[in-house]
Parts: structure tokens; sequence; C-alpha cells
């Protein structure tokens, strides 16, 4: 009987898990209905789960766990929102002086459309930024040592960052796997936070460029603090009710 109850329990975790992985994600409530438990059985199948990494528990249920994407699956997301943001950071990107890009797919979006400048540094731990700039005339990019993260392809670890440190930008460009109005940006692994924590100590001005879906929400691994993040730009018109957490936070554009 016990043994029963266990499979019984380990099949409904992971039913669970799959839930999580649609739009509507996992509801407590009905969850409970569909497999004839009580309310209380749910949220510990869920806390459980939460710890061993496969969900991630927001208020009332729990949705799929954060996890690092292929870059060339994260560009196809919400390009059209990346091309807004990208137009609107445009007027940010200074003629010259030492910027940092990081290795983000919104951020290489800008990278792409930086044109001709006067003398401009482009620093960056992403290849393909590192690339799309390298036909701008008066751009000279520069790409940090490291080692490549095998599914995002940015280049992370402590060669990484010790580059990045040697370094001051007039200005950080940065996205986010999500921004909390309260925690700040966060990222789906420490190894990805920690090169956008470099650039922005080094900053005189962050920019966030972030597209309204990772708003007020947390991922894995804590990035850049509210206190650092200058100007957030996202696709919504500025006064958008959506942005009201964010306006004591930074400029919003």
């Amino acid at each position: 009987m016990a043994l029963s109850g266990n499979l019984d329990a380990q099949r409904r975790r992971d039913e669970l898990v799959e839930l999580a992985g649609t739009p509507r994600g996992v509801l407590i409530d009905e969850a409970a209905e569909l497999f004839a438990v009580s309310p209380m059985t749910i949220r510990r199948d869920l806390l459980e789960l939460e710890a061993e990494g496969r969900v991630r528990r927001v208020r009332g249920g729990a949705t799929a766990a954060p996890r690092a994407r292929p870059f060339d699956a994260r560009r196809a997301m919400r390009a059209t929102a990346k091309r807004a943001i990208a137009e609107k950071a445009l007027d940010l990107v200074p003629r010259s002086g030492n910027v940092a890009f990081d290795a983000s797919t919104t951020v290489s979006t800008l990278a792409s459309a930086i044109g001709p400048r006067d003398g401009l540094t482009a620093y960056t731990n992403s290849f393909e930024s590192f690339q799309l700039m390298q036909p701008f005339d008066g751009v000279s990019a520069v790409i940090s040592g490291g080692t490549a993260e095998p599914t995002t392809g940015s280049l992370v670890g402590p060669l990484s960052r010790r580059s990045i440190r040697s370094v001051y930008f007039d200005v950080f460009f940065s996205s986010a796997d999500a921004l909390d109005s309260t925690d700040g940006t966060s990222e789906v692994s420490l190894e990805e936070a920690e090169p956008k924590q470099a650039m922005a100590t080094n900053a005189a001005t962050t920019v966030v460029l972030i597209d309204s879906s990772k708003l007020e929400r947390r991922s894995v691994a804590r990035a850049l603090e509210v206190r650092e993040i200058s100007v957030l730009i996202t696709e919504l018109d500025p006064r958008d009710d959506r942005l009201d957490p964010f306006r004591e936070i930074a400029d919003i554009r």
C-alpha cells in the first residue's frame, strides 16, 4: 500500500510539472480537484518540486522553472517588442566613449542597430553582439574572455568577470530574465548574473531593456539591485499602468 501511495504521488508530481509548462500553469484549487486530493497536498507537492528545481511557485500555484534557452530560440521570442525597445534605446548610445552590452538577445538587437559612431568602444560578453558591431565605422567592439555557456552562448566565469572589472563604462545596456520592483533583476543562473553585476558596478549609468512579460517576476539568481538601474525601457507606452511600480526606481522610457 505504501509503495502504491508513493507511485501515485510521483505520477501526480510528474503531471504537475507538465501542467506548470502550459500557458496557465498550475492552479492549486484546480489541481486539487483534478487529482482528488486536498489543496494542502498540492501545496506540499509544489514545495518539493520547487526544491528540486522542476517548477517555480507563484501566488495560487506554479509555473515552469526558469531555464537557460538557446540564443536563437530567445531571439525569436517577442521579436517585435525587442525591436521597439532597441529603437527607444538608440539615443542613449553615445557617439564616443566606453559602453557595455550584456549577452541578452534584446541588447543584441540594440547592438545590431547602433550604426557608425565617432570613436565608441563597445565591450560585450556576447559573441553575437561582437560580430554584429564589427561592420560599423568608428566602433571598436571588444569581447570579454571567459567560458562559453553551452546553452546561451554567453561568455561567463572568472576570466569574464576579471576582464570586465578592468574597464569603466559610461553606459551599460542590460536585459534580464525577470525584473521585480523590490528585488531588481534576476537571471536563470548565477553564471549568467555575474558578468552583468560586474558591468553594472563599473558603469556610470545602467539602462535596463526588458519586455513587459518579465515585469514583476523573479527568476533564479539575483543580478542588479534596483538602486543600480538608472533607466528602464520597455515596449510599453511610458504612461502604462504596468510601469507604475517602477517610477520611483528609474527614468521610464
